[in-house]
C-alpha cells in the first residue's frame, strides 16, 4: 500500500476552505445573542449587539490565526 504524498495537502486545503464558514457562524451567532439581549434587556440602544459583534470579530481572527499556525506546523 502506498501512501499518498497529496493527502497532507489536502487536509491542508479542506481546513482552509472551512475557515469562512467558521467565520461567519461565530459572528453570525453572537450578533445574533446581542440582538436578542438588546431586546430583552435594553432601553432603545444597540450596545449588546455592538459589543458582541465586535467581540465575535476578534473571537473569529484568534481562531483563524490559531488553525493557520496548527496547519504550518
Amino acid at each position: 500500500m502506498e501512501k499518498d504524498p497529496n493527502k497532507g495537502q489536502n487536509n491542508k486545503w479542506i481546513a482552509l476552505i472551512n475557515i469562512p464558514f467558521q467565520m461567519g457562524i461565530i459572528i453570525f451567532l453572537f450578533s445574533y445573542f446581542g440582538t436578542w439581549l438588546d431586546k430583552k434587556y435594553s432601553n432603545g440602544g444597540s450596545l449588546w449587539t455592538i459589543v458582541l459583534s465586535l467581540f465575535s470579530v476578534f473571537l473569529a481572527l484568534y481562531n483563524v490565526i490559531r488553525q493557520v499556525k496548527n496547519l504550518n506546523k
